[in-house]
């Protein structure tokens, strides 16, 4: 079983997927762990990297890559990742949706709490920022390279917000989908 987790930033993605991996006994990737990689080695920001992406499509070819081929060679894993679902077509594929602004407040949580030490953010409205930002980036290079809408909920087998919920009921919600879809 493969499971793949997309979403809004601030959903909860990596740690709902970090839950899901836990109790199912499946191993856990992020697609935001491998730029976080990439970026380190190329000695820039996630933010940084995110821009050069912009002009150099390699970047994103690589990262895509990787993850069409952990779905070709593996079996029984989780990733997160915005567009793991349509890099790995046979997979369980699941969408997480937060409120902008809850997502933004989760997020300066994370980052006020060390969780995400490569990214600054002095308040919320700066992350909404941020995101808006990224999403309109990313929604771009998307398109441009796979005419595809990540955010379109018709791509998924299971959509949730969790907005109002814990990382533990979303994963508990998703757990039960599962089971109820695929037995």
């Amino acid at each position: 079983m493969i499971i793949t987790i997309s979403g809004t930033p601030g959903s909860g993605k990596s740690t709902v997927a970090k839950i899901l991996a836990k109790k199912l006994k499946l191993k856990h990737y992020s697609s935001g762990d491998f730029m976080r990689e990439m970026a380190k080695k190329r000695g820039v920001t996630l933010e940084e990297l995110g821009n050069l992406a912009k002009k150099d499509p390699s970047i994103d070819k690589a990262l895509d890559e990787r993850q069409i081929q952990l779905g070709k060679k593996e079996d029984n894993f989780i990733i997160d990742g915005r567009l793991s679902f349509h890099f790995i077509p046979h997979s369980i594929k699941i969408f997480i949706d937060v409120d902008l602004k809850e997502g933004a407040r989760r997020i300066l949580n994370d980052i006020n709490s060390g969780l995400r030490k490569e990214e600054q953010a002095k308040n919320i409205q700066e992350i909404v920022q941020k995101t808006l930002a990224r999403k309109k980036s990313e929604t771009e290079r998307y398109q441009k390279y796979y005419h595809l809408d990540p955010s379109q909920k018709s791509h998924y087998d299971f959509v949730i917000d969790s907005t109002n919920n814990t990382a533990d009921k979303v994963a508990e919600k998703i757990i039960k989908f599962i089971k109820g879809s695929h037995n």
